[in-house]
């Protein structure tokens, strides 16, 4: 694909003078060149995780949170009313 892309004069020169000592094409270096830079860009996160932990009735020890087939029974039977 092709593009349009201004630059100035001297930037111009040094960019084919650096293709030429690299032995590639200006296009090539300008590709490497706009990678490079995109695989540097930072990405951006949602901020800095925080764990926030709980004490008191929230937790129950007796929970195994391994067996999470008995969590979701737990959950059904709070929702809907015990064992059947």
């Amino acid at each position: 694909m092709r593009t349009t892309i201004d630059f100035t004069e001297p930037l111009l020169e040094s960019a084919k003078q650096e293709a030429a000592r690299r032995g590639v094409t200006l296009s090539a270096m300008v590709q490497d060149a706009v990678r490079s830079h995109l695989a540097r860009r930072p990405v951006r996160g949602s901020g800095k995780f925080e764990l926030h932990t709980v004490r008191g009735r929230l937790v129950r020890p007796d929970l195994d949170l391994d067996r999470t087939s008995a969590l979701v029974t737990m959950d059904d039977e709070a929702a809907f009313g015990g064992k059947s």
